[in-house]
């Protein structure tokens, strides 16, 4: 699977989001599936096939019982939602993942191979920026990737 891409789009006032045509048919495709999972992701969210979504849930299940399992049961799977896409391929959005996420207007999706990211506007451009500094103090790493 490889979602690759920053997509700028808008959210309604009924927090709906596009998600880029070809995410949604690389999902058709390898997982047959017309959605996608949900959850909060630092400060943004993160979107997963299902079937990718059950895995990761038996890995944090897998665990050992005790704060770390907790605090991935409590912050990343109590809150996922499955969102089904509309016939103008967007998923709506609960309310309480778009405050978390700070989405009012402009947002961004982020193609992250197996995931897809998605952000404010303004928390992206943070996150970005966080990325290319941690980059840049690897140059040696970089070059080694041959970047």
């Amino acid at each position: 699977m490889k979602f690759s891409g920053e997509h700028k789009v808008s959210i309604d006032l009924k927090g709906r989001v596009s998600i880029p045509a070809s995410f949604r048919d690389e999902l058709r495709q390898k997982y047959d599936s017309v959605g996608l999972v949900v959850t909060r992701y630092k400060n943004g969210l993160v979107a997963y096939p299902p079937p990718r979504w059950e895995e990761i849930c038996a890995n944090v299940f897998s665990m050992p019982p005790g704060p770390k399992r907790e605090a991935n049961i409590r912050s990343r799977i109590a809150p996922a939602k499955e969102c089904s896409f509309n016939a103008q391929g967007r998923i709506q959005i609960p309310q309480s993942l778009r405050e978390h996420a700070g989405l009012d207007k402009d947002v961004v999706v982020v193609g992250m191979f197996e995931k897809i990211e998605i952000w404010s506007q303004i928390a992206h451009t943070l996150i970005a920026a966080e990325s290319e500094s941690m980059l840049d103090e690897d140059a040696q790493g970089q070059a080694d990737l041959g970047f």
